[in-house]
């Protein structure tokens, strides 16, 4: 069972809801379904053009002020905490040292859904991926849901 596989690589999951939402797939990335992109990889990295999906004017760093530019340009802001706020959406960004790892988008539930690498989409709680692998929520943002 997949859900036994991720427990195993994201052991935050192991106790909490956990359910997988999609096959894997490696044309999109956390970062880009976060943004609501599952057509396209979201990465600074500069490899060729059309290869990684940028916003025009953020810089191309893997650095979490250049994350949270990226999610202003989708009228993104930032807020207090990952609560249900009726009327917004929320995401959540992970990052250990200093360096942003990982984003969530809350669903209408509470609940958080993130793409996993090139793994699958899940539906989770936000703690369940606190660890090692992606560190800890350094930020959450919202903005408008009619937007």
């Amino acid at each position: 069972m997949r859900e036994e596989v991720i427990r195993s690589k994201f052991p935050g999951l192991r106790d909490v809801h956990l359910k997988v939402t999609s096959p894997p797939d490696h044309l999109y990335n956390c970062m880009a379904w976060a943004a609501g992109d599952s057509s396209a990889w979201w990465s600074p990295e500069d490899i060729g053009p059309g290869v990684f999906v940028w916003p025009a004017g953020v810089p191309r760093e893997a650095t979490l002020s250049a994350w949270l530019q990226v999610f202003s340009t989708l009228g993104y802001q930032s807020c207090e905490n990952g609560e249900v706020d009726p009327g917004f959406e929320k995401v959540a960004i992970f990052a250990s040292e200093g360096v942003p790892l990982h984003v969530a988008r809350q669903l209408p539930s509470g609940m958080w859904t993130s793409k996993l690498g090139t793994m699958e989409d899940i539906e989770h709680d936000l703690d369940g991926l606190v660890g090692e692998r992606y560190g800890s929520v350094v930020a959450f943002l919202r903005r408008p849901a009619d937007l």
